[in-house]
């Protein structure tokens, strides 16, 4: 009997000893027992069941806690709820977490939340916190621009900007600040009398565009601007010139034809008119022999007035052959056998 009771004992201590390790296993595999030992002797604790959380969540518990000790270790105010939920929301932990860094070692302050939400923002924070310590330099593209003389000038400009974290969401970007510092350029040199005087004083330029606060509403703030090359370009204002008085010139033969295809068309007219006049004429001389002869028979006319009538017009033919006139018409009116016939 006491065999018995005791082979029985020995069973309960092996079941006993079967779910223990169970039991360890389970929680061997969903505590990441080696992350929980690094936290705690890094002065970082995080609990075994946060790590058994994010492991169930499938959260990268390694980044999170790795990226926490580094935190840590700097003296950055931050949570694990923190880097949780920001690894949550797609943002990328390790980059904040060096942002904070950066500028815990700067002295900038930037608190947890900002840097969340910049990086959130697709803004590089990490870019931004090394540039507001050590502000980057970019240079413009070649600037036309054409003084009050006409002479152009192409120049560059060298940017120095700092960043400007708090603006850093919703600022305008170096593309906006490298557009307004062209249009300065610009308005600085066409309010020049002539090009010369930006070649002397080229700091005019630089005086005009920081005097309009361009960085307003961006994620800079501009240090400085300093002309770096200027070139001297084209003779605009004598080529605008001479097309303008080619323009001018095209504009007056333009109107010189229309004027002359105009007195071409009003000759033609005259032509006709002159052409309608004479066959008048020529339909009023045929009535002249009638006229004649109407005034033989009645007695109207006698036969010595019209040989002296005869004479009167063969002396003006003569007269205007002698003349050279141009426009002689024949007057003679019929030959004797119309006389003849007028008896």
């Amino acid at each position: 009997m006491m065999n018995l009771l005791l082979l029985k004992a020995g069973y309960v201590w092996l079941i006993v000893l079967a779910v223990i390790f169970v039991l360890v296993a389970v929680v061997l595999g969903i505590v990441p027992v080696n992350l929980w030992i690094k936290a705690f002797l890094s002065k970082s604790h995080v609990s075994a069941t946060r790590l058994a959380g994010m492991r169930l969540r499938r959260i990268n518990a390694g980044l999170l806690v790795n990226s926490y000790i580094n935190a840590k270790k700097a003296g950055v105010l931050l949570t694990m709820d923190d880097l949780e939920s920001h690894y949550s929301a797609g943002g990328d932990v390790e980059r904040i977490v060096d942002a904070m860094i950066a500028a815990k070692g700067a002295n900038l302050n930037l608190s947890i939340e900002t840097a969340k939400a910049i990086d959130l923002a697709n803004r590089d924070i990490l870019t931004a916190v090394k540039n507001s310590v050590s502000p980057v330099v970019i240079e413009t593209p070649e600037v036309s621009a054409m003084a009050r003389d006409g002479i152009e000038l192409k120049i560059k400009a060298r940017l120095t900007l700092k960043s400007n974290i708090s603006k850093l969401i919703g600022g305008a970007g170096t593309d906006t600040i490298i557009a307004r510092v062209g249009q300065g350029i610009v308005t600085a040199v066409g309010a020049a009398k002539s090009h010369l005087d930006i070649m002397e004083r080229p700091e005019t330029i630089s005086e005009s565009i920081t005097a309009k606060k361009l960085e307003k509403d961006s994620a800079f703030d501009i240090m400085s601007i300093d002309i770096a090359d200027i070139k001297v370009g084209r003779n605009i204002g004598a080529q605008l010139e001479a097309d303008r008085a080619e323009a001018d010139m095209q504009i007056a033969q333009a109107r010189a034809e229309e004027r002359r295809a105009l007195a071409i068309a009003t000759e033609q007219e005259m032509r006709v008119k002159t052409q309608e006049k004479r066959a008048q004429l020529l339909d009023a001389q045929a009535e002249i022999p009638k006229a004649i002869s109407t005034a033989l028979r009645a007695g109207q006319l006698g036969v010595m007035d019209y040989y002296k009538m005869q004479n009167v017009l063969a002396d003006t033919n003569m007269r205007n052959s002698l003349s050279g006139s141009k426009d002689r018409e024949d007057n003679t009116i019929a030959p004797k056998e119309k006389d003849k016939e007028g008896n």
